[in-house]
């Protein structure tokens, strides 16, 4: 099966609670765009979380450089 953009889709199980499902069904929720928009903002965070740990020691030297030297470009800032 593939989407409209012609990813193909896979299939995977989730277990909702009996009551999170009924809700779903009374208030017309689309439990699974629900389900992929959910996944694909954790992917989002997961990655970017992932990236922060991996750049750490980059970012604490720049942080450091820029709280001794000050900014590089600072006389051309407007603000």
């Amino acid at each position: 099966m593939a989407t409209c953009t012609g990813i193909p889709e896979r299939r995977a199980n989730v277990s909702p609670t009996e009551n999170l499902l009924s809700e779903a069904k009374i208030l017309g929720v689309d439990v699974s765009n629900v389900t992929e928009a959910e996944l694909a903002r954790a992917m989002s965070d997961w990655r970017a979380e992932l990236w922060l740990r991996e750049n750490a020691e980059a970012i604490a030297y720049y942080n450091d450089y820029i709280e001794k030297n000050g900014l590089p470009l600072e006389k051309y800032r407007m603000f």
